[in-house]
């Protein structure tokens, strides 16, 4: 039997943030959700924070006793696939937005969305293994459907510490960056994904490739560090076939 108590469905003003967050509607109308009532603690209420689940999905009792270790507020979490094989869902701030699509089966994730930051897996997400997946600083991490994630995949939007001019003081380091990752895209094993990113439909990166506040086109594989463009009209299949 399933430890949470299911209230009602999705109300309006949630669906209408996940859409504005980059959460799909065909994926989102998809997916039967109720809201989770109990037991989670009393302040999870009184903050305005919301998390839903999918019908006969199911959370870890733990992995909720630490997502509510310290108090937030108006926080949305949506997860519409089983988070059993998932390390851990952390929120860092108020304001924050994760939704875990259909589909989605990350081996040992570990998902942080910090204050006023997005963190969206549309649906089809797989990660074999130990991905991280940090949204902060009001940024945004969107991942449309068909992802495929070897082990070791880092996608983040920011450095986590701020790097500055030592004249001037000015940052040189993203801050609350934009992560976009278009459908049927493939991360190679240790990949990383930083900053203000946007990887086109059907793009490669290669494995320990470094894609850094740039722009990967639709459909070429990219490599290196920084990474750059080894190959244009390539598309990619998930059987391995000679």
């Amino acid at each position: 039997m399933p430890w949470t108590t299911r209230g009602d469905a999705l109300q309006p003003e949630h669906r209408a943030r996940l859409l504005a967050s980059g959460v799909l509607a065909e994926v989102l109308d998809d997916v039967p959700l109720r809201e989770v009532t109990a037991p989670l603690p009393a302040w999870w209420h009184d903050y305005g924070n919301a998390l839903y689940l999918a019908d006969r999905m199911s959370i870890p009792q733990a992995m909720v006793e630490v997502l509510t270790t310290y108090p937030f507020r108006d926080a949305l979490i949506v997860c519409a696939t089983g988070m059993e094989f998932f390390s851990s869902v952390l929120v860092g701030g108020d304001g924050a937005t994760i939704f875990v699509g259909p589909h989605t089966f990350m081996t040992a994730a570990d998902l942080y969305c910090g204050a006023g930051s997005t963190l969206v897996l549309n649906s089809h997400v797989v990660a074999t293994g130990k991905a991280i997946v940090d949204a902060r600083n009001g940024g945004s991490i969107v991942a449309l459907p068909d992802q495929l994630w070897a082990a070791g995949a880092y996608v983040v939007t920011d450095d986590m510490h701020r790097l500055e001019d030592l004249e001037t003081g000015a940052r040189l380091n993203a801050y609350g960056a934009h992560v976009r990752l278009g459908r049927h895209v493939w991360l190679g094993r240790d990949a990383i994904v930083s900053g203000h990113v946007e990887i086109g439909e059907g793009a490669v990166v290669g494995m320990r490739s470094l894609v850094r506040n740039q722009k990967v086109p639709a459909h070429t594989a990219v490599a290196g560090t920084p990474a750059r463009v080894i190959r244009e009209g390539v598309t990619w299949q998930g059987e391995d076939t000679p």
